[in-house]
């Protein structure tokens, strides 16, 4: 009974702070500050994405209207972006100054340092059982890789959903976990608040919901003790946070609803109001052939407004002399217009079908395989000065060995994550849900890019910090017991 009472009274208390060492959480704490500082000041863009974003928060603010202005100063109602980061900024230029993205970073950039505590505090409770000293090695560890990534760090100064995503995925993370320890409201409604902004801010978001809210539930225990919770109560809790998460989205839906007459509840997967064309025949086509983010940049970004370059497609996009040549008289024909105009578009549709049906494995397996991994593996500077062709390393050598530095250690978190994921640590399996759904959903993007990942790594930090501190153990031979350990 003392073993158990003193379980509960370390479970209320922080992990970290619960005989940790403080200079520790500070110096990684201030790494972290001190590297979204700098990349505040070297690496903040508001170029495309953040310019919609900021334009939908100023209209909120000046008009009460979620809307983007038109060229003529008309303001023109829009679903193409989710409210949850057009709210944020709108706050931010409420109390900072309209157009201020630097105090916005500010706010980012301390949610995300956090976030990297919140971490800490649930790769602790799940490395528990192995000891509350391996708890906090774990927690330390964690925080430490958290702290200090530079994939994650970067967005901090970028007005982009980025950011706000990892700290709300932080926060889903400590809540499920908390309330697994010692079931109760405010976990409950914490993890309900996450998980619903999570998905406010991006449609996809709402994964992290399917992969954690079932580990709430399954297993929670029954008796005597922390886990202890009475199923009326548990399902009264269930079914107030499923309004709660569901609140948003109806008043949303309602909006749309009533402004264009369609029934959205997320946000369009193309990104497109209702009524504009959303060349779903280009898509398919991009769709067969794409492969890596440079086909992104250069071609999907820039299509319509801009040229189509035959001489800039890969080999792949074409089967044969016969489709190089139809490819190529179609590029000429859009180019006249540098529009996708409905027959166009018909015609890049039927070349998508013609090579989906010659190679349908390539179409709807290699192809998307093929763009999931260039999006965990490829060095990740897309936010970085960095040119496209970063391997080649004649043009640019300095560059060339930063990008291979960049993925050896995007590679060492993964395999961290990985090693994590063996070891099997409390929620592994939630987690290994939420890899795999992400990956799956993944697939069906044509145009990869590497911060599609990003939401992962919040899990991939936890894990990789319960997997580093094994590592750490069994490297230098130490079996650092806490007195509680000694106990149990």
């Amino acid at each position: 009974m003392e073993a158990d009472h003193e379980s509960q009274s370390n479970a209320r208390r922080g992990i970290l702070t619960r005989g940790g060492p403080g200079v520790s959480i500070a110096l990684a704490l201030g790494a972290g500050l001190a590297l979204r500082l700098w990349m505040l000041k070297q690496f903040l863009d508001l170029h495309g994405d953040p310019l919609i974003y900021g334009g939908l928060a100023k209209n909120l603010v000046l008009h009460g209207s979620y809307a983007l202005t038109g060229g003529g100063g008309e303001l023109c109602p829009t679903l193409i972006r989710l409210p949850g980061y057009p709210l944020f900024l709108a706050l931010c230029f409420r109390f900072f100054g309209m157009e201020n993205y630097v105090s916005a970073a500010w706010v980012q950039i301390a949610l995300e340092l956090a976030g990297c505590l919140l971490l800490a505090d649930f790769a602790g409770r799940i490395a528990r059982r192995s000891g509350t000293g391996f708890s906090r090695g774990a927690a330390h560890a964690t925080l430490w890789l958290a702290a200090l990534c530079p994939f994650t760090a970067v967005y901090s100064a970028e007005p982009l959903a980025e950011s706000l995503t990892l700290f709300v995925m932080a926060v889903a993370l400590w809540s499920a976990a908390r309330f697994r320890d010692r079931p109760g409201w405010g976990p409950a409604l914490w993890f309900t608040f996450a998980v619903s902004y999570a998905a406010l801010l991006r449609p996809d978001g709402a994964l992290a919901a399917v992969a954690l809210a079932p580990a709430l539930l399954i297993g929670l225990k029954r008796g005597d003790g922390a886990g202890a919770i009475s199923t009326r109560k548990l399902a009264r809790m269930a079914v107030v946070c499923l309004l709660l998460a569901l609140a948003p989205f109806a008043v949303w839906t309602w909006r749309n609803e009533r402004v264009f007459h369609v029934f959205e509840p997320l946000a369009p997967r193309l990104a497109n109001d209702p009524g504009e064309n959303s060349h779903r025949g280009w898509e398919r086509w991009m769709k067969s052939w794409c492969l890596d983010f440079v086909s992104t940049y250069q071609i999907y970004w820039n299509v319509p407004g801009d040229t189509l370059e035959i001489s800039e497609l890969p080999a792949r996009a074409f089967d044969s002399p016969a489709q190089y040549a139809e490819t190529a008289a179609l590029a000429s024909d859009y180019n006249l217009s540098l529009d996708l105009t409905p027959e166009i578009d018909a015609r890049f549709g039927k070349l998508a079908d013609e090579r989906a049906a010659a190679h349908p494995l390539r179409s709807y397996l290699w192809l998307p395989l093929g763009r999931v991994a260039d999006m965990w593996l490829r060095p990740r500077v897309e936010n970085l000065p960095i040119d496209l062709d970063w391997w080649a390393y004649a043009h640019h050598n300095a560059e060339t060995r930063f990008s291979w530095a960049y993925a050896g250690l995007n590679a060492l978190y993964l395999l961290l994550g990985f090693a994590g994921l063996c070891l099997k640590p409390r929620f592994w399996l939630p987690m290994l849900a939420y890899f795999v759904l992400r990956s799956a959903m993944l697939m069906t993007v044509e145009a990869p890019e590497a911060r599609y990942t990003l939401e992962c790594f919040p899990m991939l930090f936890a894990l990789g910090g319960v997997a580093a501190w094994w590592a750490f153990q069994r490297i230098t031979g130490l079996n650092l017991r806490s007195p509680e350990d000694k106990k149990l």
